[in-house]
């Protein structure tokens, strides 16, 4: 029942997956295509590399793809949630990781927003503390049903493990049948052979028996036959 818990079905992370999937790549591409329509950190140019861009953000949106698809693909529970976990994480790295950069001279900054007052606060959003937002919920909302065993779930589990143990039923019952057919071959093969008298000697006792009175029959017809014969030359003589 426990080892079939472990099994979900695929689409218990799959829009959660794709979405985290999608705020990765929007998170790890938008530094280098947002100077195409002014929506850009400095250095405002496009598909320019600096060590801002790549720590605050290529590097969250890889781990936020890596995590989104873990959590899109798959039926294991403790790898959607390591996926799920993932993801969390990259998220909470976008939100506060331009807050650290901008107190701790180790992370380089990302740079400041281009634009006015409006424009800054929609880049601060889409950059780093909303996409960071977002990613996190939706990084709890598949912790959450990763964590949680549905009742279809634990249906299909017992399910499953109720055929698999009448599957080892059969298979012992059909191994125990095998034995003792087995053992009962053994026996019969290593009894002596019996070996049944012939009443040859019977049947030559009634050969002789019917040959004698064969025999007495024959000598009785004889006699008969001399008494007959007696008797007509008796009877042929004169007075």
């Amino acid at each position: 029942m426990m080892a079939g818990t472990l099994r979900v079905r695929r689409s218990r992370g799959a829009l959660t997956g794709v979405l985290l999937v999608l705020l990765g790549i929007w998170g790890a591409l938008i530094p280098f295509v947002g100077p195409y329509f002014h929506y850009a950190y400095t250095p405002d140019q496009a598909w320019t590399a600096t060590a801002g861009r790549t720590w605050l953000e290529v590097l969250p949106g890889v781990v936020t793809i890596a995590g989104g698809l873990v959590v899109l693909s798959s039926r294991f529970r403790p790898a959607g949630l390591l996926g799920a976990w993932l993801a969390a994480l990259a998220g909470a790295w976008f939100a506060v990781g331009a807050l650290v950069a901008g107190h701790w001279t180790g992370i380089p900054t990302a740079g400041s927003p281009v634009g006015g007052a409006t424009r800054a606060a929609l880049e601060q959003i889409g950059f780093f503390t909303g996409l960071g937002i977002v990613i996190v919920f939706l990084a709890a909302l598949a912790l959450g049903r990763y964590s949680v065993v549905a009742a279809k779930d634990a249906a299909v589990a017992t399910a499953t493990a109720q055929t698999a143990e009448a599957d080892a039923a059969a298979a012992e019952a059909e191994a125990a049948r095998a034995e003792k057919t087995a053992a009962a071959s053994d026996r019969t093969s290593r009894r002596p052979a019996v070996i049944k008298p012939v009443p040859v000697f019977r049947a030559r006792q009634r050969a002789a028996a019917s040959s004698a009175k064969a025999d007495e029959a024959t000598a009785k017809a004889d006699e008969a036959s001399a008494k007959a014969s007696e008797a007509a030359a008796t009877a042929g003589q004169p007075s």
